[in-house]
């Protein structure tokens, strides 16, 4: 419609041109200040006026159009501007939450791996405290048989029960100091001989196997006090054999009284332990075998105490 009405517009100023113009100007309707019209070129002269207004009112909405379309564009350039830069804000949003949930993820891990450590840990302690506690029953226990051990080694009641089951041998003692009293007194036996010479008679007799002979020379020994802790053991060690128990074990208290630490204790401990087992007192016995083992572990004594342990309990 704009088109049609700027058309008019240039075609009716031509037409009114062309029509006779007055001598004096009359009907001049490009005049500014037209005068002398008749009725129909004030309407045409109304027209062109009315006419210039829509092309004036035209031309300024196109203006306004066009100004409108620039800032469409502009908004348009501001909007395609403004969604760009919300892609990419999503982009770093997006990016930024991936990154948060890898550490959180991080984190997460992080945190189980420390829960597991804790939890091992505290299981750990839970262990170890349970085996400190049965290594503190053990040593409890340990100490146990060695307070029974010293108090059935050393006391005197215990001592003197032993020394009563010789009674059990009363038969055999009246034989054997029968026959003492039809052999030669000991001054002539051992006459002219030292008390080195007794020992080593009395250790070659042991190793024969002649028990009564080998006794007789300990014995003497033993009055004369010479290495009284090992006459002393030597007799147990001959009454052990001789299956005299209650004997050997007398004989054996006493070696341990006077020399505690000698080379022969493993097997002075272990046979009394099973001259102990032989006379029914079991369990002296086992104190005994657990001192034996316990004391020498890597002896032959301790290999032979546990075997008889072993039957034992």
């Amino acid at each position: 419609m704009a088109k049609s009405i700027a058309a008019l517009a240039i075609i009716l100023p031509c037409y009114l041109l062309g029509a006779e113009p007055s001598a004096f100007g009359a009907g001049d309707l490009n005049n500014p200040n037209p005068y002398g019209l008749t009725s129909t070129e004030a309407v045409l002269l109304e027209t062109k006026k009315n006419l210039n207004k829509v092309v004036v009112k035209s031309n300024n909405q196109a203006n306004e159009v066009e100004s409108l379309r620039q800032r469409v564009d502009g908004l348009q350039t501001i909007i395609e501007s403004i969604s760009t830069s919300s892609h990419e804000n999503k982009l770093k949003i997006k990016s930024l939450l991936d990154e948060s949930s890898l550490k959180s993820q991080s984190n997460v891990e992080y945190d189980k791996r420390i829960s597991k450590t804790i939890e091992d840990n505290s299981n750990a302690i839970v262990v170890n405290a349970k085996e400190i506690e049965k290594i503190n029953l053990l040593i409890i226990e340990i100490s146990k048989i060695v307070d029974s051990i010293n108090e059935s080694y050393v006391s005197k009641n215990e001592f003197n029960s032993l020394v009563n089951d010789v009674n059990k041998f009363k038969d055999l003692v009246a034989k054997e100091l029968k026959a003492k009293e039809k052999q030669p007194s000991k001054q002539s036996t051992y006459e002219g001989m030292t008390n080195g010479e007794v020992e080593t008679k009395a250790k070659e007799l042991y190793d024969q196997k002649s028990y009564s002979e080998s006794l007789k020379y300990y014995k003497y020994l033993i009055d004369k006090k010479y290495k009284p802790a090992r006459s002393h053991y030597m007799a147990g060690e001959i009454e052990y054999y001789k299956k005299n128990y209650a004997e050997a074990i007398a004989y054996f208290k006493k070696s341990a009284s006077l020399y505690s630490k000698a080379d022969y204790m493993p097997t002075l401990m272990l046979h009394t332990a099973i001259s102990m087992d032989e006379t029914g007192d079991k369990k002296n016995a086992v104190n005994f075998y657990d001192a034996v083992i316990s004391q020498y572990p890597n002896s032959d004594s301790a290999k032979t105490a546990k075997n008889r342990l072993s039957k034992t309990k």
